[in-house]
């Protein structure tokens, strides 16, 4: 079980793969994807997205 390094939030497949693609592929340690938003300024919606995106480019990330 993995949790938020911000927020102490039990993490998903999603919360792990976007703090991959967003961060560092090699990160041994997470943040859920609501605290990885308010990081970078961007909305959940606008997150959601680029999630999607990235599952339909194959990402193995977002299995």
């Amino acid at each position: 079980m993995e949790y938020c390094i911000s927020c102490e939030k039990e993490l998903t497949n999603d919360d792990i793969g976007f703090h991959k693609k967003m961060v560092n592929r090699g990160a041994e340690e997470f943040m859920c994807i609501d605290c990885l938003c308010d990081y970078f300024g961007l909305s959940r919606e606008k997150a959601d997205e680029m999630i999607a995106r990235f599952r339909e480019m194959g990402c193995t990330l977002f299995e």
